[in-house]
């Protein structure tokens, strides 16, 4: 079966996306799919992208080609127009340029490894589903409610209730009023401090805190928000002009290009230098840049004070809902925004939340019935606060999960003995009994899904008759015990998705006891949470999660969440991979 994995996209987190893909390529059960790596640019096209490229680091160190870049790393935005032959030439460096109506010919099913607007709000499910491509997530109104902040917020208050003070902000009011007057109007309707984010951003873009009581602060969050940024002469005459125009068109840190100053469209970082030295030569000046994808109002919520969650909610093969155990976010970082989340080291993550097992069961009480009242389908990972006396407050339904291979959701799929390969043949096995549910192309679909059921049996049956590998880690320092983990994570998930081998983790503690490990400690942030979990205990939620998802694991892997084992020798696997400095492994080794 073939697999076109869509990453990039016209949204600004296309550098998550493009990560997503590098992880569904690398993951994807090649005994059972054929992934074929389908780049989206800034501009909408659709791209059959050379294999290799894949691998890089960033969209900007392959696409635009480093020919077309010159003295600034962009975005094929900023190229601005180009006729139809000039695309065509700068696309077949990398790859080749296809038309929607072409898919089939190329791929039974779209993989959507791509967030924020166009890529998951159901426009491009919608242009999917016109050209009859299954494709992974939910469906058209679930991805739609998926994007909309502020519709969600409505949406939960009748569902579950929502015990949160939110109000919306449209730029019209904004700019049109005096802000003294309208950031008084918001203290009073919601209090200080208070969160602004931009409504229709995925990734946690666009999301400013405003804790003092000050205008500037607060309209800077606004500005932020609506992606403004407003230059003065000041600014401009202190700052490194190239590193400044460079910093607008990054997309972490920017507000993006094209922009819009006086009513003129600028789409390159040397044309936006040159307005702004032409704008900016008075004294006290301002200009104001408006990004091209800024958005229309922004949403204001109380700022809520309590332990901060993150739970998935997947579904039984028969499309019953099933609510993942929470995971907490301790933050080191007041909110917990696109830096914090995917650029920095500064949280932690702890399953279940740390609280009584009857707060943990409310949580997933709740996320199941946003799940099931908002019509999600397959997967979406729902956030919120728990208070400090005990109140679920939900808010940011996410229906494409970040896709790193130690994103949220493969964390909690793995704490009922699903490893990311399994999660990624869940999700596409999920989604083709999501479009059936729909309506359309039924036949079609049902036969590709009793196709699809099939092999995933016969592959189950066939995995006992694999070289099992022991991927060896650990050892007798906490130093190296770390330094082994990611190394043995990755190794692990490259054998998972082969078509040969059955990787097994094996964890050396500092006495030289060979433990054998269940999947879920494979998705720990550190070794140290390992170590705590080597007695075997398991926390009562997971206990009761693993009962609830029964079928989901056996249906995917064939068998449930095994126990830690103590090993006194490595007889039994037939190859092993040694991760670890201090560690001699007595098996022939893999190079992975």
């Amino acid at each position: 079966m073939k697999i076109g994995i869509f990453f990039g996209g016209p949204a600004r987190e296309r550098e998550i996306s493009f990560a997503g893909g590098k992880t569904a390529m690398e993951n994807i059960d090649k005994a059972l799919f054929e992934p074929i790596p389908i780049f989206v640019d800034g501009c909408g096209n659709f791209i059959l992208l050379n294999p290799e490229l894949v691998y890089a680091t960033s969209i900007r160190d392959f696409y635009p080609p480093q020919s077309y870049q010159g003295d600034y790393r962009i975005y094929a935005e900023s190229l601005g127009k180009m006729s139809d032959d000039e695309l065509l030439k700068m696309i077949s460096i990398v790859g080749t340029k296809l038309s929607p109506d072409k898919f089939s010919e190329y791929f039974n099913f779209a993989f959507i490894a791509m967030h924020g607007p166009g890529c998951e709000d159901g426009s491009i499910q919608g242009l999917l589903e016109w050209y009859g491509i299954p494709y992974s997530g939910p469906s058209l109104m679930g991805s739609s409610i998926g994007i909309d902040k502020i519709a969600q917020n409505d949406l939960i208050k009748l569902a579950v209730g929502l015990d949160k003070k939110t109000t919306t902000l449209t730029r019209t009011y904004f700019e049109a009023n005096d802000s003294v007057k309208v950031f008084n109007e918001i203290k009073e309707k919601v209090g200080l401090p208070f969160v602004v984010k931009a409504p229709h951003q995925g990734s946690s873009i666009g999301v400013s805190f405003v804790k003092k009581d000050s205008v500037q602060a607060f309209e800077k969050a606004v500005k932020q928000c609506l992606f403004i940024r407003e230059v003065s002469e000041n600014e401009w005459n202190s700052v490194d002009k190239h590193e400044f125009v460079q910093r607008m068109a990054n997309l972490d840190e920017g507000i993006g290009l094209p922009v819009s100053m006086n009513g003129e469209v600028i789409y390159h970082p040397s044309e936006l230098l040159e307005k702004l030295n032409q704008n900016l030569d008075e004294k006290n000046k301002v200009v104001q840049l408006i990004s091209m994808n800024s958005e229309d109002a922004v949403l204001i919520e109380g700022f809520v004070k309590g332990q901060e969650f993150s739970c998935g909610v997947i579904q039984t093969t028969d499309c019953e809902s099933v609510a993942l155990p929470p995971t907490e976010v301790i933050a080191g970082v007041e909110v917990f925004d696109f830096k914090a989340k995917y650029q920095s080291n500064t949280t932690r993550k702890k399953i279940p939340v740390d609280t009584s097992l009857e707060n943990n069961q409310k949580i997933q009480h709740d996320v199941k019935a946003i799940f099931d009242a908002l019509k999600f389908g397959v997967c979406t990972r729902i956030d919120g606060f728990l208070t400090p006396d005990g109140r679920v407050i939900l808010h940011d339904p996410n229906t494409i999960p970040g896709m790193s291979p130690t994103s949220l959701i493969f964390k909690q799929m793995a704490e009922i003995g699903m490893n990311v390969t399994d999660a990624i043949t869940y999700f596409i096995r999920q989604s083709i009994r999501e479009r059936i549910r729909a309506s359309k192309n039924t036949f079609k679909f049902q036969k590709l899904l009793d196709k699809l059921d099939l092999i995933i049996a016969e592959r189950i049956a066939k995995m006992p008759n694999r070289k099992k590998v022991a991927v060896v880690f650990g050892g007798y320092s906490l130093e190296n015990q770390e330094d082994s983990f990611p190394k043995a994570r990755k190794a692990f998930g490259e054998l998972a998705a082969s078509t040969e081998y059955l990787p097994i983790p094996v964890f050396v503690n500092l006495d030289g006891k060979h433990h054998q490990l269940p999947v879920n400690l494979m998705f720990k942030e550190f070794a140290e949470d390992i170590v705590k979990l080597l007695d075997g205990s398991v926390h009562p939620l997971i206990v009761s999660t693993r009962k609830n998802a029964e079928s989901i694991t056996l249906h995917f892997t064939g068998k449930l969440m095994e126990d830690v084992k103590t090993l006194n020798s490595l007889e039994g696997f037939d190859f092993g991979v040694n991760c670890g400095k201090d560690l001699t492994v007595d098996l022939d080794l893999l190079e992975v």
